[in-house]
């Protein structure tokens, strides 16, 4: 190992490692919060309060009725599939207090995609947003899913406004397409139906799953990052230890406008901030900017996270400038690199530094991070969080010197335990000594900031999204008038990187609005390809494998 010169970097107070028996699990984590932190307020959303009281009761009814009413044992999964709402931090407590793990959907997927998240995670059980509930019942029967809990947007809002909301999504925006799942019941009446029940504890330890996020990996194949319950608290323990004397318990108000279904948000904003008894603001809907500005204006935060693109289009809305930042200690930007251009823009707008770090699903997800609320951007995604050891290897996976580019490798408590029920595209990323080749390409200075050079693998990242070449690839080339299909990541001002295919045509009539229309039946939005190329022939090696290489080039 390089000799750990990044200690003497750390921010004052920080220590070099975490102690990881503060708690035995995440259950045991929520429930000390929920008691320290009772009157205080844990998550608002569309005007309205849940304090952490009303979380740990709601959870704990809806935790007990997955136990009685649905039969949920240890270790069985339920899948969430919804925005920012109320609704979600009820439901992920609720299935963590119950011993079960939580499988995060993204509420946009197609059919397709559901389809083999579902079947992959064994999922017995879903709470999903009724939006979306005409993408799910083209599925269920394909899966394992025997329990459906629907909610819609405004149930967790005081009455009238909850049916004023509801009314409105879906008689006048025309937002819940028709749907018919026989048996399917309301969130609502499943907490109802969990108050007359008794919750049993169920015995949890750190090495227990928790969470399956779906990644890409370093391939096409959506794969499930079995994140344990140490595995989450060393992260959030890690980013508090970085932070220092920083934060103030119960005092903290966190903008959470990315999803909570997205690694990033699940352990920065949700259960860090959870466990500081502080305020997550969620946003349901960042796209809308004017909303999300007014809604920043209503009273002043201490902490924002987001990608680089939100950043961005934060200081192009009118009136973000004239917000009240006083109170602002750091705004953290991940998912994709922040961008030299909006870190400046922001730091002479709202008078404070935005923080860059680094981090992959399988690391739950930060490794990496500069000093928070620092001014200087250098373009490094920082140092080493606490507990975590990194090093610069090439393709033999020898350690290079300070300064020479190779591949990151990272090691902590934080690293998952696997890919859920695939040994062998475990072993191409997780070393029997628990170092995680990250797939990235990157250079250590010699003060121990590390900067990613460049991506080791052809993954486009799209507003912080990853996307995979070979998923678009394989739902192109099912086209009738494709021969050929590759797929790169293009420069974009709005989400960093955008789809591009570039197509051989088997039948001469094939469009590009063809192949976008095509894209968009089977592909979640932002994996639809943008830009459309077409060629008589690609690039490839001697044994015929296209370069997506020179495509890029």
């Amino acid at each position: 190992m390089v000799e750990k010169v990044w200690l003497k970097h750390y921010p004052p107070g920080a220590p070099a490692e975490i102690d990881m028996s503060e708690y035995a699990s995440l259950r045991h984590m929520l429930d000390q919060s929920f008691a320290k932190y009772r009157d205080l307020p844990a998550f608002s959303n569309m005007g309205a309060t849940l304090s952490y009281a009303d979380i740990d009761q709601q959870s704990r009814y809806f935790a007990a009725f997955l136990q009685k009413s649905v039969g949920l044992k240890k270790g069985d999964r339920v899948a969430i599939m919804m925005p920012n709402l109320l609704q979600y931090p009820v439901a992920l407590a609720g299935v963590l207090r119950a011993g079960l793990i939580v499988v995060n959907v993204n509420p946009l997927y197609t059919a397709r995609e559901l389809e083999h998240q579902l079947k992959d995670s064994g999922s017995k059980a879903i709470v999903i947003l009724e939006n979306f509930a005409t993408t799910l019942q083209k599925v269920i029967e394909k899966t394992d899913v025997k329990t459906v809990m629907t909610t819609r947007i405004g149930d967790m809002l005081p009455f009238p406004k909850s049916a004023l909301v509801n009314f409105v999504v879906k008689n006048v925006k025309k937002m819940v397409p028709d749907w018919n799942i026989p048996g399917a019941i309301s969130f609502h009446k499943a907490i109802n139906e969990g108050k007359w029940q008794t919750l049993d504890e169920v015995d949890l330890v750190q090495n227990d799953v928790a969470f399956l996020q779906y990644t890409g990996g370093t391939t096409g194949v959506s794969k499930g990052a079995a994140l344990t319950h140490g595995n989450m608290i060393a992260n959030f323990l890690q980013l508090k230890y970085w932070a220092g004397d920083m934060f103030s318990e119960g005092q903290e108000k966190a903008i959470c406008a990315l999803p909570l279904y997205h690694i990033f948000s699940l352990t920065v904003n949700c259960l860090l901030f959870m466990n500081l008894g502080g305020l997550n603001i969620l946003i349901t809907n960042p796209r809308d900017m004017k909303a999300f500005v007014k809604e920043l204006g209503k009273q002043p935060f201490t902490a924002i996270t987001g990608v680089n693109t939100l950043f961005n289009g934060l200081l192009n809305t009118e009136g973000f400038a004239d917000l009240d930042f006083s109170q602002m200690k750091f705004a953290l930007g991940g998912g994709m690199a922040v961008q030299r251009a909006v870190a400046e823009r922001w730091q002479q707008v709202t008078g404070k530094g935005l923080t860059q770090g680094y981090g992959l699903t399988e690391a739950s997800p930060v490794t990496n991070a500069n000093i928070l609320g620092s001014t200087e951007f250098t373009g490094a995604i920082g140092l080493p969080i606490p507990s975590t050891d990194e090093k610069i290897v090439d393709e033999e996976g020898n350690e290079l010197p300070v300064g020479e580019v190779g591949e990151l490798c990272v090691k902590g408590p934080q690293v998952m335990k696997e890919y859920w029920n695939r040994p062998d595209e475990t072993a191409k990323v997780l070393s029997t000594d628990g170092w995680l080749r990250t797939g990235d390409m990157a250079r250590m200075d010699d003060k121990g900031y590390f900067y990613i050079v460049d991506r080791k693998k052809d993954m486009i990242l799209v507003s912080g999204f990853n996307v995979y070449p070979n998923e678009v690839e394989d739902v192109i080339a099912m086209h009738p008038g494709v021969l050929e299909v590759a797929a790169i990541g293009v420069p974009d001002d709005n989400s960093g990187e955008a789809v591009k295919i570039v197509v051989v045509k088997k039948t001469p009539d094939v469009t590009e609005r063809d192949l976008i229309e095509f894209a968009r039946k089977e592909l979640t939005g932002y994996k639809v390809p943008k830009v459309v190329e077409f060629r008589t022939e690609l690039p490839k090696t001697n044994v015929g494998k296209i370069l997506r290489r020179a495509l890029r080039e």
